[in-house]
C-alpha cells in the first residue's frame, strides 16, 4: 500500500515562528547582562563586581527554567496555553524594558522576575504538541520548529556584540539600553504575530486547559477499557509508565546537559590561549563560537526531520527514543575524544580555530538527536491533564545540569587532570550512559508502547 505523505498544519508553521521572536529576544537580554552590570557606569554600566553580574545571569536562566512549573500548572488546569502564551510575551517584553531603564540592581532583579514569569507562561511546545496529531510526523516537527528556534538564538548571540558595542554606541557610552529595548520590542511583535497570525490558524488549540483537551488516543482508550469521561479519572497503569518513562529520560538528559554546556567553557578558558583565533588576519570573537552552533543547527534541522520521518516509514518501525537518546549521548561523547585529539596533535603549537567549526559539528549532531526529540517524545506519551507539568520535568533536568556543570568544570579541567585525561573521563561517562540505554531499550521501550 502506498504511503500518503502528509504535511504539517499551518498552524505548526507559525506557532513554530513565534518562538524565533522569543530566543531572538532572550540571548540579547541574557547575553547583556553579564556585560551591562559589570561595565562601568561612565560606560553605560552599572560598575558592579564580576561574580554579581556571573550570579544574575545565572538566576535569569535558572527562574526562566524554574517558572516552567508555575506556568505548567496554569495550562494543566486552569487556562488555555493560546491565551498564556502571547501574554507571557508581553510581560517578557515588559520585562526587558524594565532592564533598558536600569540604574541599579534592583531593577536588574525585577527585570529577571518579569523575564522569567512571562517565559514560564509561554507554552508554545506543548501546544505544538496538540497540533501535530500524527505520532509518526512529531520527531520531524519538532526538529524543524528547532530550526526556528536557533534562528532567533543565531541573530541574537551574533548581533549582540555588534549592536551595544558599535551600533548603538556614542561618546563612549556603550549601547546597552538600546539592546534591551530592542529586545522588548521583539518580544511585543511576536506578541502581536501570536494574536493575529498564529490565534487564526490554532482555532480551538489550547483554547481550553490540557486536562480538558484530551487526545484521540486518549478518547479511544477510554473507551475500550469502560474507563471513565471525567477529567479528574485516576491516571491508568499505563499513563503512570509512561509518566515515568518522561522522568526517566529527563534523568539522562541532566548528564547531556551537564556536558553540552560543560563543552563551552574549555572554549573560554584552554582554547582561548591554546587557538589560533586570526584567520586571513581577522580576530574571530570567542563568542562567536555560540553562534556557530545555532547555525548548525538551523542547518540541519531539516536534514533530520526528513532521516526521522524515513525512519519513521520503514516497515520495520522507528528506532525509539531511547536508543536515538543513546546515539546523541554517544556522539557527545565522541566530541571530548575530538577535543583531546587537537590538543594531543598540536603538540607544543597553538592548534587553528577551524578545528572548533568541527567540533561545533559533533557537538550540534549530538544535541538534535537528544534536544528537539525530548519535547516530541513528551508530546506522544503525556497524560493530558499533565502535559505541561511533563514538559516542565524536562526543563527542570536542563535546570540542574546548569547549575552543576560549573561544578564538573572546577573538578575535570579545574587543574586535578590534564585537559586530554578530563576529555577521556567525560567521554567514558557519556558511553557508558549510551551503552544503558541501547542494552535497557526493549524495557523501557515496554514502559510507553502497549
Amino acid at each position: 500500500m502506498e504511503t500518503v505523505k502528509k504535511g504539517y498544519p499551518k498552524a505548526f508553521w507559525v506557532c513554530s515562528f513565534s518562538e524565533t521572536f522569543e530566543r531572538l529576544a532572550y540571548y540579547l537580554g541574557r547575553s547583556l547582562i553579564l556585560i551591562f552590570v559589570t561595565t562601568a557606569v561612565v560606560n553605560g554600566g552599572l560598575g558592579l563586581s564580576d561574580k554579581i553580574g556571573a550570579n544574575m545571569q545565572a538566576n535569569m536562566t535558572a527562574f526562566s527554567y524554574l517558572a516552567a512549573i508555575f506556568g505548567a500548572v496554569i495550562v494543566d488546569r486552569f487556562i488555555g496555553a493560546k491565551y498564556t502564551t502571547p501574554v507571557g510575551m508581553i510581560i517578557t517584553g515588559i520585562g526587558y524594558y524594565v532592564g533598558s531603564i536600569a540604574t541599579g540592581i534592583v531593577h536588574i532583579y525585577l527585570m529577571i522576575l518579569l523575564v522569567s514569569f512571562g517565559l514560564g507562561l509561554f507554552k508554545n511546545g506543548p501546544l505544538l504538541g496538540r497540533i501535530i496529531t500524527d505520532k509518526k510526523q512529531m520527531d520531524s516537527a519538532f526538529s524543524l520548529r528547532y530550526t526556528l528556534v536557533n534562528l532567533g538564538a543565531f541573530i541574537g548571540t551574533f548581533a549582540v556584540g555588534i549592536l551595544y558595542k558599535d551600533v548603538f554606541a556614542k561618546n563612549g557610552v556603550l549601547g546597552f539600553s538600546q539592546c534591551f529595548k530592542l529586545a522588548a520590542l521583539v518580544m511585543i511583535l511576536g506578541a502581536l504575530w501570536y494574536f493575529f497570525v498564529c490565534w487564526k490558524y490554532l482555532g480551538e488549540i489550547g483554547s481550553r486547559p490540557f486536562i480538558m483537551e484530551k487526545t484521540q488516543e486518549e478518547i479511544e482508550m477510554e473507551k475500550r477499557e469502560n474507563l471513565s469521561e471525567d477529567k479528574n479519572r485516576p491516571l491508568t497503569k499505563m499513563e503512570k509508565k509512561r509518566m515515568g518513562a518522561i522522568v526517566l529520560v529527563s534523568s539522562f538528559s541532566i548528564i547531556f546537559w551537564i556536558f553540552w554546556y560543560l563543552a563551552y567553557l574549555p572554549v573560554y578558558y584552554y582554547w582561548a590561549e591554546n587557538m589560533n583565533w586570526v584567520i586571513g588576519g581577522y580576530q574571530v570573537p570567542v563568542t562567536w563560537f555560540d553562534s556557530a552552533n545555532a547555525l548548525i543547527c538551523i542547518a540541519l534541522g531539516p536534514v533530520m526531520a526528513a532521516f526521522w520521518m524515513k525512519l519513521s516509514r520503514r516497515p520495520q518501525g522507528d528506532i525509539s527514543l531511547f536508543r536515538k537518546t543513546g546515539i546523541g549521548i554517544g556522539i557527545l561523547g565522541l566530541s571530548y575524544l575530538f577535543y583531546a585529539f587537537i590538543d594531543i596533535t598540536r603538540g607544543d603549537a597553538k592548534a587553528s580555530v577551524l578545528w572548533l567549526i568541527l567540533f561545533a559539528v559533533f557537538l550540534t549532531l549530538g544535541e538534535m538527536f537528544f534536544s528537539p526529540l525530548g519535547n516530541s517524545f513528551i508530546s506522544k506519551y503525556s497524560p493530558s491533564k499533565y502535559l505541561g507539568i511533563m514538559m516542565s520535568v524536562w526543563s527542570i533536568g536542563t535546570f540542574i545540569a546548569a547549575k552543576l556543570y560549573g561544578y564538573a568544570y572546577g573538578f575535570l579541567f579545574g587543574g586535578n587532570f590534564k585537559f586530554t585525561v578530563a576529555c577521556y573521563i567525560v567521554a567514558a561517562i557519556a558511553f557508558g550512559a549510551s551503552v544503558v540505554l541501547f542494552v535497557m531499550d526493549k524495557k523501557l521501550s515496554a514502559l510507553v508502547e502497549e
